[in-house]
């Protein structure tokens, strides 16, 4: 990976486990709108990502987890989001970006979104559908967590590791 791919990744090192720049096999990101049916972009992307990069074993869990993180920016970190919202009136900044990157023994979803708020889990007892993702998403993960974001811009980084089952070439 060239520097470009480094320095893409550059305000996302920062809280997560040890990344090594120069051992990152492959990375990418997308941004996303500030609409609920992104959460379906997002797992298209997550889906075409692993199949390039030869880790279709993990799509499942993968997909659900890019699905719990991208759904959380959405409903509590990007006012006025509404099920199925048409997007705003002319060039907007992307208010949510998802964030990709493997090396050989391991895979790293992120999540950048513009609210400084922590991520909180729900309780898994309660009846309610709303809260329970975190449990999701640390249930089918090796780690997960949160950093707000360094410099100028606004807002914070959800991350959730993946080993990889196998070495990736």
């Amino acid at each position: 990976m060239g520097s470009e791919g480094t320095a893409l990744l550059e305000p996302l090192w920062r809280g997560l486990p040890a990344v090594d720049p120069s051992a990152v096999s492959g990375a990418v990101s997308c941004s996303l709108p500030a609409r609920y049916d992104a959460v379906k972009g997002a797992r298209q992307f997550t889906g075409a990502t692993l199949r390039q990069w030869d880790l279709s074993e993990l799509l499942d869990e993968v997909a659900l987890v890019v699905s719990e993180l991208v759904t959380n920016a959405l409903r509590h970190a990007v006012a006025g989001v509404l099920p199925g919202s048409p997007p705003g009136n002319g060039p907007e900044p992307p208010l949510v970006r998802l964030h990709l990157m493997y090396s050989a023994s391991r895979l790293v979803c992120a999540v950048r979104d513009p609210s400084e708020a922590g991520p909180v889990a729900g309780e898994a007892g309660s009846c309610e559908e709303s809260g329970r993702g975190l449990y999701l998403v640390e249930s089918f993960t090796d780690g997960w967590g949160w950093h707000p974001l360094a410099g100028t811009l606004p807002g914070k980084i959800v991350w959730a590791l993946f080993r990889l089952p196998r070495p990736v070439d």
